[in-house]
């Protein structure tokens, strides 16, 4: 009798083991390139340097776009469904009803054996502590706006805005950075999963570096104006700003003066740059628990974040548009076999998250879900993307294919084609839609966008905006 309980104890602890921890790490408004490890050295992220040194990235990993202005509550729907933007769209006023049936990322994740935690933004419309066994300060989509960081800086004015004067609230509200106390709750979940039978998936969602952009003094003093430099492609207006729904009346565009100047670029990016690198300390606390308490073995660690940024690439501020800088993310996993310090260039979408921890789980699936596991591809069984091309939407004024190292965006409002040859153009800095030499091509890519866009169930009508 006693041999057999020992027996069924032993298999318990086996099955128990065979299921890694997840660690779900998410940042907001995270453009692709702003890590140190990844060539951007004008910033310094050591710990997301070492996160990357410790397992694999995937270079491009892009959001699908987005039904609101907040892409931000489109992403995370998409993540937290498994449903692809439209199908996610059609069901975000009754997500409630998601919630009920049980089928919500964390939700599968509990029914495989887990214990679920979750702190930081939310944003989608159902009840997170009902979706979670453990939820602490579930916040909304951003900090509550502070007026003093609209339409800054202006050259030769006296700026109002300090990114580090906690008086004025955002990220300060409650007396403590935003970014720190989710931190403290990871690792308080850390610590509480420890003492756990079951296996962990814990949901860290950090609000920055979203904007106001604010950071203590000594993050901002790292980043002086002279350290900064305007990217390549900045343009002091975007052409098609108002067909496309970029307009100084967007909130995330009437953060700084329109036409865009230099210097307040600058200003914004070094603003950027020093909430990341705060973000970056918090991330490198959470790796030293993780090691400290003995759990680092057998987790699978994910950093991404919802979606990219502007901050002053082609005249832009926010993340509204279909341009790299605020489609693509960064994404790194690391984790039991992944390879260490590697890079992975084939074509996934940032929710592919959501199904490579289901697969990790060896949980349920549902049928709805869109999106694809990364295991094959991170264990060399499958050698190219699980999706053909990658599309891309924004409202009914945007869409975009990527293809084979192009890219073609269409915008119906202003009826303009943009062709770019991303693989000689990763700035994106010359539009190639009106050279004959690339006709065929053209039409070949706006082809695929059609034929995409109806799969996808993308209402609006490209032919008969664009024709044949």
């Amino acid at each position: 009798m006693l041999r057999c309980i020992t027996t069924l104890l032993l298999l318990s602890v086996t099955l128990h083991a065979a299921k890694p921890n997840v660690l779900f790490l998410f940042a907001d408004d995270f453009t692709y390139e702003a890590v140190r490890a990844f060539g951007h050295t004008e910033i310094d992220t050591p710990n997301i340097d070492r996160l990357a040194a410790r397992g694999t990235t995937f270079t491009r990993a892009y959001n699908m776009g987005s039904w609101s202005g907040a892409v931000c509550v489109a992403s995370r729907m998409m993540l937290n469904t498994g449903r692809s933007v439209w199908d996610a769209g059609a069901v975000y006023k009754t997500t409630d009803k998601e919630r009920q049936s049980g089928v919500l990322w964390s939700q599968l994740m509990s029914k495989a054996g887990y214990k679920t935690y979750m702190t930081g933004k939310w944003h989608v419309q159902t009840d997170a502590t009902k979706v979670f066994d453990m939820a602490m300060d579930v916040r909304p989509g951003m900090p509550k706006t502070v007026p003093t960081s609209y339409n800054r800086p202006i050259a030769g004015q006296t700026d109002a805005w300090s990114p580090y004067d906690k008086s004025l609230g955002g990220f300060w509200e409650g007396g403590k950075h935003w970014s720190e106390v989710v931190n403290d709750h990871t690792i308080t979940f850390l610590n509480d999963a420890k003492q756990q039978e079951k296996p962990f998936f814990i949901y860290s969602a950090f609000n920055a570096p979203h904007d106001p952009r604010q950071a203590p003094k000594e993050f901002q003093d790292m980043y002086p104006l002279s350290r900064i430099k305007v990217p390549e492609n900045f343009i002091p207006e975007y052409p098609y700003k108002d067909d496309i729904g970029c307009s100084e009346k967007l909130r995330d565009e009437h953060l700084a003066p329109m036409p865009r100047t230099e210097f307040a670029v600058k200003t914004h990016r070094s603003e950027y740059y020093a909430l990341i690198t705060h973000l970056d300390v918090q991330i490198g606390k959470i790796l030293d628990a993780l090691d400290a308490n003995g759990q680092a073995d057998n987790t699978w660690i994910f950093f991404t974040a919802d979606h990219g940024l502007a901050v002053g690439h082609h005249g832009l501020i926010g993340k509204q548009n279909m341009y790299d800088h605020s489609v693509r993310v960064p994404f790194i996993v690391a984790g039991p076999g992944v390879a260490k310090g590697a890079k992975n260039d084939n074509a996934i979408y940032l929710q592919d998250v959501m199904a490579t921890a289901l697969d990790l789980a060896e949980a349920e699936k549902p049928q709805h879900v869109f999106f694809h596991s990364l295991r094959p591809l991170l264990n060399g069984t499958q050698k190219h993307s699980s999706y053909d091309s990658v599309y891309g939407a924004y409202l009914e004024l945007q869409r975009a294919i990527t293809h084979d190292g192009w890219k073609l965006i269409a915008y119906p409002k202003a009826k303009v084609l943009r062709l770019y040859h991303l693989a000689e153009d990763s700035q994106e800095m010359t539009d190639l839609a009106a050279k004959p030499e690339h006709a065929a091509l053209k039409k070949e890519m706006y082809a695929r966008l059609v034929k995409l866009s109806a799969d996808l169930g993308d209402q609006v009508d490209l032919q008969k905006v664009f024709g044949e």
